[in-house]
């Protein structure tokens, strides 16, 4: 038995695979979640809430997707 698979890669031609890189976390989709049951609850019960709800879907989302866009760079 071999164990050795850099030896066995080199001699078929093939390259070690690059590592991967994982995003950090963040609390954004939680918030996202958030400010959509918001958004949903105030549907049905108030202006106020669903006017909340939305303000922070948005901010989220938008967090979120500048967190996205900077960990690209």
């Amino acid at each position: 038995m071999e164990f050795n698979t850099e030896k066995k890669q080199e001699q078929e031609g093939g390259s070690r695979p690059l590592p991967e890189t994982l995003p950090q976390p963040t609390a954004w989709p939680a918030v996202l979640a958030f400010g959509a049951c918001l958004l949903a609850w105030g549907a049905v019960t108030s202006w106020i809430i669903a006017l909340a709800g939305l303000v922070l879907f948005l901010l989220a989302a938008g967090g979120w997707i500048g967190r996205m866009r900077d960990e690209g760079k």
